[in-house]
């Protein structure tokens, strides 16, 4: 039984490494692939109810078509989480949501009879993505956009939580963040994951000040106790969905 542990600690780790030496080479040719196009690095605060973020980006994207109104590209975010005595709720999606069908999973139905909560004491996630990046320039001085994690990976507090199903709690020591992040879309998506709709407004040519709609799935995994679902699922995954308003600030390289 130990060899069997150890080995899938090993394959864990091995996994983890896998994936940051894969970020690291996104960072590395976003870095060096910069020419003629729009770069620039901002860090946006967001406060919800007893919970909120502070993530920092550095994003890379091209102007498209003729008239160069249009930005796509790919960034880089790290994404700090942090609350108090937070509730997240079942996360997996065949349970979470009526239907899987990616994309189509957003307006499905909420299953919230499958729903159990996670009362999880002192979140704190540390999040590092690579992130799709879109944006318009309205005017020189205007520009918007949407931007949303892909994959990456998290690490962060591991805390107490307190498990509610069927109207009896159980108490867990240890509960942590889940170390893996992959946008699949609505409730498919694994781990913590950030996304914004945002307006910047140029101050001159370098700096700008951002006003954001932040929309932030934050997970964390019981190590000890589970939930039964109805099907009879052992249940470790949670998910608090954060909707909050942010402030930020951006400086353009290009």
């Amino acid at each position: 039984m130990q060899g069997v542990i150890h080995g899938f600690v090993l394959s864990s780790n091995m996994r983890i490494k896998k994936l940051l030496m894969f970020l690291f080479s996104v960072i590395t040719f976003i870095t060096t692939h910069a020419q003629n196009k729009n770069v620039f690095a901002d860090v946006t605060g967001a406060i919800g109810s007893s919970q909120g973020a502070v993530s920092a980006s550095y994003v890379h994207n091209r102007k498209l078509w003729k008239r160069k109104k249009w930005e796509a590209g790919l960034g880089v975010r790290w994404t700090s989480y942090f609350g108090t005595k937070k509730d997240f709720v079942t996360a997996p999606a065949k349970l979470a949501r009526s239907t899987t069908i990616p994309f189509v999973i957003v307006f499905a139905a909420q299953e919230t009879q499958n729903w159990d909560t996670l009362t999880v004491q002192r979140p704190f996630i540390n999040a590092l993505n690579i992130s799709a990046n879109f944006g318009y320039n309205f005017s020189d001085r205007l520009y918007g956009g949407f931007n949303i994690d892909l994959i990456g990976v998290s690490f962060g507090r591991n805390t107490s939580s307190i498990l509610t199903s069927n109207g009896a709690t159980t108490t867990e020591a240890s509960t942590k963040p889940s170390p893996f992040n992959l946008l699949l879309t609505g409730d498919n998506d694994k781990g913590t994951l950030n996304s914004e709709f945002f307006l910047k407004y140029r101050i001159d040519k370098r700096w700008s000040i951002k006003g954001v709609y932040q929309f932030l799935f934050a997970e964390y995994k019981t190590t000890s106790i589970k939930q039964t679902a109805p099907d009879g699922t052992l249940v470790n995954r949670f998910r608090n969905k954060v909707n909050a308003l942010g402030i930020g600030v951006s400086y353009n390289f290009k």
